[in-house]
């Protein structure tokens, strides 16, 4: 009897193969080096240093979601709702929306450098996003920080004494 190896059912994610995650590592390191050299001609990309954290490949390596964190002087984690609709807000110059949204902006152009430099057949298209898991972090440190909490994680021992 043949070893049946266990395939998952439709619907179910195994997660990215290895193929997709080598492939976004080699985009990842391609942006970095493109970014650090070339001068962007994007107003909300002026004096602004990006980190690219994580590139995910569509499984046919057709498409690029690029997860960014703008460093700098400029960049300031502010949201204006917008007076409008309460649920939506407005691109504030110097956010991390702005330096995203200049990204996507220039795709066209990182694209065709990335297709210069990289051994792929073809060229994915690129989809910048804000990686939020910074901002994550700091209001968990925020909440660890947090006197209330930090009697909660004590041991059962502890809180006798």
């Amino acid at each position: 009897m043949k070893n049946k190896i266990f395939k998952p059912t439709k619907g179910v994610s195994a997660g990215p193969s290895q193929r997709q995650l080598r492939a976004g590592e080699l985009i990842r390191h391609a942006l970095v080096d493109i970014l650090r050299e070339e001068t962007l001609q994007d107003p909300a990309l002026a004096n602004i240093s990006v980190t690219v954290t994580q590139v995910r490949m569509s499984p046919d390596l057709r498409h690029a979601i690029c997860f960014v964190e703008p460093l700098g002087a400029g960049v300031m984690n502010i949201h204006v709702p917008e007076p409008s609709s309460p649920s939506r807000t407005s691109v504030v110059p110097g956010s991390p929306a702005e330096v995203v949204a200049g990204l996507n902006r220039v795709t066209k152009f990182l694209r065709g450098r990335l297709g210069h430099g990289l051994g792929m057949r073809f060229t994915p298209d690129l989809k910048f996003v804000h990686d939020e898991s910074f901002d994550n972090a700091k209001r968990m440190d925020a909440l660890f920080d947090n006197p209330k909490i930090q009697a909660d994680l004590l041991p059962v021992e502890a809180k006798e004494d």
